[in-house]
C-alpha cells in the first residue's frame, strides 16, 4: 500500500474524532449552562420564600384560630377553619376606621405637598435659573445633613405654641417640604435637554406653559418615585404622631396597632391582624408602583 493511500485512509478517522470531541465539548458547555441556570433559579426561589413567608404568615395568622397559632409546631395555614375574630376584635379595641383616615389623609397631603414644592423649587433652580440658584441649592442640600431627631423638639414646641397639639394639622405641618425631594427633582431636571426648553421659549411659551407641557411630562418617573418614597416613609411614621396626638381618635394606625398588644393577655393573632391592616396600603403602593420606582431610579443613567 502506498503512502498516499495510507494518508487518505487516516484523514476520515481524524475528522470523525475531531467532530466527536467538538460535539462532546458543546454538550458539556450546554450542560454547564443548564446547571448554572437551574442553580440560579433555585437560589432565587429560596430567597423569595424567605422574603415572602413572613408576609404570608402574617395574613394567614390573621385568619387563624388561637389553637392553630399556639400549636407546637405552629400551623402554617388555618387547619381549624378561617376566623374573622382577630380583625373584628382589633376594630373594637381601637377606632380603626378613624385611624385609617388619619393615616391615609395625612400621608396623602404630605405626599402631594412635597411633590409640588420639590418640583417647583427644582424648576426655579434649574430651568428658570433664579439668582443665587447654587446658594439656594446648597442651603436645601444642607437641610439633609441635619438629623431629624434634632428638630423634633423645636417642631413640637412650635406646634404646642400654636395650639395645634392633637389636631390633624400637627400631623402634616412640619413635612410639607423636603430637602431630599428638592435634591431628587433638581438632580433629575439637571439632565433635561435644554434645547427643548429654549425651543419652547422661542415659540412663545410662558413659564407656566413650559412647566405644564414640557417639564412635568418629562419628570413623571422622578415624580412617581418621589411620591412613592414619601408615601411609604410617612405612612410608617410613628414617633411624631405619637408625640403630637393624645386621643385614639387623632392617632394614626401605626400607633393604634401597638395598643393591640397586652402583656396580660397576649394574642399573636390580634397583633398580626393589626400588622396586616397597617401593611396592606404599602404593599399595594409597591406592587402598583414598581415600574415607576424602577424607571425613576434608572432615569438619567443613559442618554
Amino acid at each position: 500500500m502506498s503512502l498516499a493511500t495510507t494518508v487518505a485512509a487516516t484523514k476520515p478517522a481524524k475528522l470523525k474524532s475531531a467532530d466527536k470531541a467538538s460535539s462532546m465539548s458543546a454538550n458539556l458547555s450546554h450542560a454547564k449552562y443548564i446547571a448554572s441556570k437551574v442553580i440560579g433559579i433555585l437560589v432565587l426561589v429560596i430567597l423569595g420564600i424567605i422574603v415572602i413567608f413572613p408576609v404570608y404568615y402574617s395574613f394567614a395568622g390573621t385568619l387563624m384560630q388561637q389553637q392553630d397559632i399556639a400549636a407546637n409546631p405552629p400551623a402554617i395555614w388555618p387547619k381549624h377553619g378561617v376566623t374573622w375574630t382577630n380583625l373584628t376584635t382589633a376594630a373594637q379595641i381601637i377606632p380603626l376606621v378613624r385611624q385609617y383616615i388619619n393615616s391615609f389623609g395625612s400621608t396623602l397631603i404630605i405626599t402631594v405637598a412635597q411633590v409640588i414644592t420639590s418640583t417647583l423649587v427644582a424648576y426655579a433652580l434649574v430651568v428658570l435659573k433664579v439668582r443665587g440658584a447654587n446658594v439656594w441649592f446648597t442651603l436645601f442640600l444642607g437641610t439633609m445633613m441635619i438629623p431629624g431627631e434634632s428638630v423634633i423638639i423645636p417642631n413640637y414646641l412650635t406646634i404646642s405654641s400654636l395650639g395645634l397639639r392633637n389636631t390633624f394639622l400637627a400631623l402634616i405641618l412640619p413635612f410639607l417640604a423636603s430637602g431630599f425631594g428638592i435634591f431628587m427633582m433638581y438632580s433629575f431636571m439637571k439632565q433635561f435637554p435644554m434645547e427643548l426648553v429654549e425651543a419652547a421659549r422661542i415659540d412663545g411659551a410662558s413659564n407656566l406653559r413650559l412647566l405644564w407641557s414640557i417639564v412635568l411630562p418629562l419628570s413623571r418617573p422622578a415624580i412617581a418615585s418621589l411620591a412613592i418614597y414619601t408615601f411609604l416613609t410617612h405612612w410608617n411614621g410613628f414617633f411624631w404622631p405619637l408625640l403630637v396626638t393624645e386621643t385614639p381618635e387623632m392617632q394614626t394606625i401605626q400607633i393604634g396597632i401597638t395598643q393591640l398588644q397586652s402583656p396580660d393577655n397576649f394574642n399573636p393573632g390580634l397583633v398580626m391582624a393589626g400588622a396586616v391592616l397597617a401593611v396592606i396600603p404599602t404593599l399595594l403602593i409597591v406592587i402598583l408602583g414598581q415600574r415607576q420606582i424602577v424607571r425613576g431610579l434608572t432615569a438619567g443613567s443613559s442618554k
